[in-house]
């Protein structure tokens, strides 16, 4: 399997969710603006998108598929669909008691989650209708985690990462055509929720029934695999969900400040969550699975090759973007979302907090690479003791930056604290002597360097006066974003081109 090739797939059909997500985004900025509404969805689609990435795609997918892959490479496909049937049916009645408790409590996980909400009657009780409706979100995506990581298992990358856009285009439609019908409007966002929530799950499992691995019902949750999942499952929820866990703390701190607020966050979270899907995400994909065969192959020296080979990738791709979005961050936002009751100061808030955002994109990505290198070798213990070191450290910057900063230090918090989550992973990676850097970063540093200076002159002259973005309309924005981004494209991977790197120099190999 030609993992540079599986990545070029993964993040193409990415991207194709992540531009729905943006045509999202505009829909439901032009028609709800940033206020107390979006403001009662957002907190209500927090949580349960919390434990989406807690429980599914952050730790529940890095304990279940080390031990399928070592199932299926060690004791044959029969075992493993057993061990499928029996995670599955523990997992699906487990999460389904947590998305009826979720409903039944959803006033108090309210008050706790946002309790600034509590002052307005109108806003909690908004917040809480839509919490009730988003929360079984948590059960359709849980299950589809587990298709996912069994797909991905089976080298099946293209649809686990083409079935997020069935998410989007749920909201587009609610929004642009169900909304009228909902008092208030706002309750069309949280009912797409449930419905992209069921078309992702049917499209995944159809797919399972295409290889014969649909899960059927086996209670068996004293199965010696079914333990060992759990065992590393459990305290990966920490492990993996720092950066969610901080997000939510961080819903809480807003909560207290003006109007508008987690809205702000929520867009400029949006944008940086592009480049963390297409990069990290899908690299951390593709990643573990063949990191989890090469444990069980007794490996290492290939283990370490691969995560160098990551690691590269990593820095090469996401330092221009998150310069890039600290550069032209007005002429993003104002771009893809001013219009109708977005209005120019939610362009100039949400762009503190897309700067701030952007410090510690690198770091993100890094954990999701560098992460795998512990999950592939069922080491839980030590991310989870490096993600309770970040944990504190953000909610004391938190503290530090919310009075001088407002929103825009909540956002840093999380920037710097992914920074230091991904230097103590590769610490420890490093001295475990599980990662030993391949020949050649010196000259790899420098070149990547000058590519970067290349690229901020670029967009720093192309992009001119901010101010002329906000009163611009919307065909010379785009007309203008448009040549800027490909503009800084062509600059950035030239000046890499002319200082010898070759797309034939990435590729790699994948366990089989």
């Amino acid at each position: 399997m030609n993992l540079l090739r599986a990545l070029v797939t993964v993040s193409g059909l990415t991207l194709v969710s992540r531009i729905l997500g943006f045509v999202r985004d505009f829909v439901i900025a032009r028609s709800f603006g940033a206020g107390m509404a979006t403001d009662a969805f957002f907190v209500a689609f927090r949580l349960p998108n919390l434990l989406r990435r807690m429980f599914a795609e952050g730790a529940f997918s890095q304990a279940f598929v080390p031990i399928l892959a070592e199932f299926k490479n060690r004791n044959g496909e029969a075992e493993a669909q057993q061990l499928i049937n029996r995670v599955a049916t523990l997992l699906g009645l487990g999460v389904a008691a947590i998305s009826v408790l979720g409903v039944i409590a959803a006033p108090v996980i309210i008050y706790i989650s946002a309790p600034g909400f509590a002052a307005e009657a109108d806003k909690f009780a908004l917040t809480v209708e839509l919490t009730r409706i988003t929360f079984p979100y948590i059960f359709f995506m849980s299950l589809m985690a587990l298709a996912a990581g069994v797909l991905n298992t089976w080298s099946r990358f293209a649809i686990p990462a083409f079935t997020p856009t069935l998410l989007n285009v749920s909201f587009i439609v609610m929004a642009l055509f169900a909304a009228p019908w909902f008092d208030p409007p706002v309750l069309a966002l949280a009912w797409a929720v449930f419905i992209g929530g069921i078309l992702q799950l049917g499209l995944q499992w159809a797919a399972l029934a295409r290889l014969g691995l649909l899960p059927r019902f086996d209670f068996s949750p004293s199965d010696p695999g079914v333990r060992r999942v759990l065992t590393l499952m459990l305290p990966a929820m920490l492990g993996v969900s720092v950066a969610q866990i901080s997000l939510v703390i961080n819903t809480i701190f807003a909560s207290f400040l003006t109007d508008g607020s987690v809205s702000w966050l929520y867009y400029a979270d949006r944008l940086m969550e592009f480049p963390a899907g297409l990069l990290g995400v899908a690299l951390g994909t593709i990643l573990l699975p063949s990191l989890s065969k090469l444990h069980a192959d007794d490996n290492p020296r290939a283990f370490s090759e691969l995560l160098d080979w990551g690691l590269r990738l990593t820095l090469m791709l996401t330092l221009p973007a998150a310069l890039a979005l600290a550069v032209i961050a007005v002429p993003l936002i104002s771009t893809l979302f001013q219009h109708g009751a977005f209005t120019a100061e939610d362009v100039l808030q949400t762009r503190l907090a897309l700067a701030a955002y952007s410090v510690g994109l690198t770091g993100l990505i890094m954990v999701k690479i560098l992460a795998p290198g512990f999950y592939a070798r069922q080491d839980i213990r030590t991310p989870v003791k490096f993600a309770i070191v970040t944990l504190v450290a953000t909610q004391l910057m938190n503290l530090a930056f919310i009075v001088p900063l407002k929103h825009a230090g909540l956002a840093l918090s999380i920037g710097l604290a992914s920074l230091l989550n991904a230097w103590l992973l590769f610490n420890g990676l490093r001295k475990r002597g599980v990662y030993r850097p391949q020949p050649g970063w010196h000259g790899f540093s420098w070149k990547i360097l000058v590519a970067l200076t290349v690229l901020v002159a670029t967009l720093w002259f192309g992009m001119g006066d901010e101010s002329a973005w906000l009163e611009a309309s919307a065909l010379t924005r785009v007309l203008h974003l448009s040549a800027l981004v490909l503009g800084g494209m062509v600059a950035y991977f030239a000046t890499l081109f002319a200082l010898g790197f070759r797309p034939r120099d990435f590729r790699k190999r994948g366990a089989e």
